[in-house]
């Protein structure tokens, strides 16, 4: 086993998932604003289960240690407060990886790490199970790179690391890019499940299909105003691909909205909507979603 340590601050889904991986190859710490049990159990995309015991913490106590990497997987929205908590209490930087939806807080993060800061984009899909658990619902593909190109053998490592553990990784030199169409595949997926409360999978049915393929078209406008190149297939074949390999999956925003906590509303569709905004492109079908989801209450139909 490595003996690196992997400090990962963010227990939600894709955090749980995480640590039950890495923790196979390299001492893995668990950390968020309170202890989850160690015992943790996850179930795989096949259905079945394996326990673990995991090295948890809260993140205001965390015990002396110099991790060699911090994998920040809270929010968007909690990113900056997790940061802040996690290198309150380190004595020295590690090298920090980004796994948050959006392109708000990897620029900023990038300029204020004193360390190498990696962007990690991924399709993996997970929720989880209580206290006690995560569910791997979909079987993705992790990216990883830095937004200047300065860190290639870090990313390497990483991507290294996650293949030994069971998790499809590749480092790449065009990070910037990948999260740019991960967000575009977030604006087209997240805010119809978590607004109409269904899995991904259903959005292949009516009515949700051609609400999908609207978004899609207003996203490509808005990133091509942006310069961001299309992925090889296209916008509607990588969006499509992405909802038949996550079908059976809840979507973080999804999982948000029922948990009734906040959503990434604005680190997933902020951007495009601001992006829009400056180059004078009408985007009606995001404006409706985000101001919708920008609400509470009951569910709109």
């Amino acid at each position: 086993m490595n003996d690196q340590t992997h400090l990962i601050v963010g227990p939600g889904a894709l955090g749980r998932l995480l640590a039950m991986h890495l923790a196979d190859v390299v001492p893995v710490v668990l950390a968020g604003r309170r202890a989850l049990p160690a015992e943790q159990t996850l179930t795989t995309p096949e259905g079945a289960q394996r326990s673990r015991h995991l090295v948890v913490a809260e993140i205001n106590t965390l015990p002396p240690m110099t991790p060699a990497f911090l994998h920040l997987t809270a929010k968007a929205y909690a990113a900056e407060a997790a940061y802040a908590a996690a290198m309150d209490r380190l004595p020295s930087a590690p090298t920090l990886v980004l796994w948050q939806n959006g392109y708000q807080i990897q620029p900023d993060l990038d300029r204020r790490h004193p360390a190498p800061v990696l962007c990690a984009s991924t399709t993996e899909g997970a929720w989880v199970n209580g206290d006690e658990g995560v569910t791997h619902a979909g079987r993705g593909t992790t990216y990883l790179g830095d937004l200047a190109n300065r860190h290639a053998p870090a990313c390497r490592e990483l991507a290294g690391l996650l293949g030994q553990a069971g998790l499809t990784a590749e480092a790449v030199e065009d990070i910037e890019t990948r999260l740019w169409h991960k967000l575009a595949v977030n604006a087209a997926i997240n805010p119809l499940v978590a607004r109409f409360r269904i899995r991904n999978g259903q959005l292949r049915d009516r009515p949700f299909r051609p609400m999908v393929e609207r978004i899609i078209a207003e996203v490509a406008s808005i990133l091509a105003s942006e310069n961001v190149p299309p992925p090889t297939a296209g916008w509607h074949s990588l969006v499509w691909q992405v909802i038949a390999g996550t079908a059976n999956n809840r979507a973080s925003m999804l999982q948000d909205v029922m948990a009734g906590r906040p959503t990434e509303r604005e680190a997933i569709l902020g951007p495009l909507l601001a992006a829009a905004q400056r180059h004078g492109i009408a985007a009606p079908c995001l404006s409706e979603l985000d101001a919708s989801l920008a609400q509470t209450g009951p569910l709109q139909r």
